[in-house]
C-alpha cells in the first residue's frame, strides 16, 4: 500500500489560521490550446498577491481538461507546481498550500490523487459532483479511499452547477474520516452551510478540520461569523477561517488584504457594521463575474474577462466554445469596476505584469 500523505504541522497551522486560496483558471490561446506562458503568469500573480495557496484542476480550471482528447489535467498541475517550487527556491518564506482538484468515479479519483501526491500537492479538493448514482454511504466510502492517499479538502458544491444536497448525517460521518483536513462550503445556501458547520462541531475531530467558504454570495458574512452551539452540554465556537474561491481568482491582491483585515477585525472582537455594506459590495461584484441571473452560465468566461481586461489572459476563451459571457454580462462587469474601485487590483497587476509574463 502507498504511504499516506499528511500535511506538515506548519501548513496545518496556516490552514487553520485562515488563507486566501484562489481557484486557478486555465489560460488558452485563441485556438483553445494551452497558453503556457500565461498559465505560468497566473500562478506567479497568485503567489505575488500573497495568496496562501492555489487550487488547480478544479471547476475554474474547467473539467474538460480531463477529456482524453484534451489531456491537460497533469500538465496544469505540473506547471503550477513548478512555479511554486521556483518561488520557494527564490525565498518565499510562508506556507503555500497546493490543492489539487480530484473528481470522477473512485478509480479515476484515486489515480488523480496519486498523481497529485507525486507532483507535490498537499490536499485534494474532492468533488462529489457528477456521481448521481452513488448513495451517501458510497460517497463516504469514496472519501475514505481518497483520504488513504492524501489529505482531503471536502467540497459542498451547489446543485445548480453540478453538486447535490447531502444530509446532516452525511456531513457528520464525513467529519469523522481521518485525514479530512478542511471543508469548503459552497452550497450558496445558509441552511446547508449550517449543516456542515454544526456537523463538524459535533465531531471529536472538530479541531482538526478547518472550515473554508466557497459561498461567493456571502464571502465576508461567512468570514465574520462566529458559530456557537451547545455540544454535549458545553458551548462550542468555531469560525470559517478562510476562503477557497473562484471569486478570488481575480482581484486577488485586494482579496488577500481583505482577508487580513477581517482576521484583524475578528481578533479585536468588535465587528463594525461597515462590513455588512462591504459584504454587499463583494456580492454585487460576484453577481457580475459569476452570472447567477443566467444560472451561472457565464461564471468561467466572467472570471476570464476580468483577467483579460487586466492583461493576464489574452482572451476569455474556454475549452467549450459554447461557454461565453451572457447577454449584458460585460456591461455588468464594467459597472462593478466603476462602482467599487477599492476592490480591484489593476494597479498591482499593471506594475508586475511584464515580469510575470517573462519566460
Amino acid at each position: 500500500m502507498d504511504v499516506q500523505k499528511r500535511l506538515s504541522e506548519q501548513k496545518l497551522t496556516a490552514l487553520h489560521e485562515g488563507l486566501a486560496i484562489p481557484a486557478h483558471p486555465l489560460a488558452l490561446t485563441q485556438d483553445r490550446k494551452l497558453d503556457e506562458k500565461r498559465q505560468r503568469a497566473l500562478t506567479r500573480y497568485y503567489i505575488d498577491s500573497g495568496a496562501g495557496g492555489i487550487a488547480i484542476g478544479v471547476h475554474s480550471t474547467q473539467f474538460e481538461i480531463r477529456k482524453p482528447e484534451i489531456n491537460l489535467f497533469g500538465k496544469v498541475l505540473e506547471l503550477a507546481a513548478e512555479e511554486i517550487n521556483r518561488a520557494e527556491q527564490q525565498g518565499m518564506n510562508r506556507p503555500f498550500i497546493r490543492v489539487a482538484g480530484i473528481c470522477g468515479p473512485l478509480e479515476q479519483a484515486r489515480e488523480e490523487a496519486k498523481l497529485a501526491v507525486k507532483l507535490g500537492y498537499d490536499c485534494g479538493l474532492l468533488s462529489m459532483g457528477g456521481l448521481t448514482g452513488l448513495t451517501e454511504e458510497e460517497h463516504l466510502d469514496r472519501v475514505r479511499r481518497i483520504a488513504e492517499i492524501m489529505p482531503v479538502f471536502g467540497f459542498y458544491l451547489q446543485p445548480s452547477v453540478g453538486g447535490r444536497t447531502f444530509s446532516y448525517s452525511f456531513w457528520r460521518a464525513f467529519a469523522d474520516i481521518p485525514n479530512v483536513v478542511a471543508i469548503k462550503m459552497a452550497p450558496f445556501n445558509r441552511y446547508q452551510t449550517l449543516d456542515v458547520v454544526r456537523a463538524v462541531m459535533e465531531s471529536s475531530r472538530r479541531d482538526e478540520i478547518a472550515l473554508y467558504t466557497g459561498n461567493d454570495d456571502n464571502i465576508i458574512g461567512d468570514l465574520l461569523t462566529t458559530y456557537r452551539f451547545p455540544i454535549h452540554g458545553e458551548l462550542v465556537e468555531k469560525r470559517i477561517v478562510g476562503g477557497l474561491l473562484g471569486h478570488w481568482a481575480v482581484w486577488t491582491h485586494r482579496a488577500v488584504q481583505l482577508l487580513e483585515e477581517i482576521k484583524a477585525e475578528r481578533e479585536r472582537g468588535s465587528i463594525s457594521s461597515e462590513w455588512l455594506t462591504r459584504n454587499v459590495e463583494v456580492t454585487d461584484c460576484n453577481a457580475a463575474f459569476f452570472d447567477p441571473s443566467h444560472a451561472f452560465h457565464g461564471c468561467i468566461p466572467g472570471i476570464h474577462e476580468v483577467l483579460r481586461r487586466q492583461g493576464l489572459l489574452a482572451g476569455r476563451w474556454c475549452l467549450n466554445p459554447a461557454e461565453e459571457l451572457s447577454e449584458g454580462q460585460a456591461e455588468e462587469i464594467t459597472r462593478v469596476y466603476e462602482a467599487y474601485p477599492h476592490l480591484h487590483d489593476d494597479a498591482f497587476v499593471a506594475a508586475n505584469l511584464e515580469r510575470w509574463l517573462k519566460d
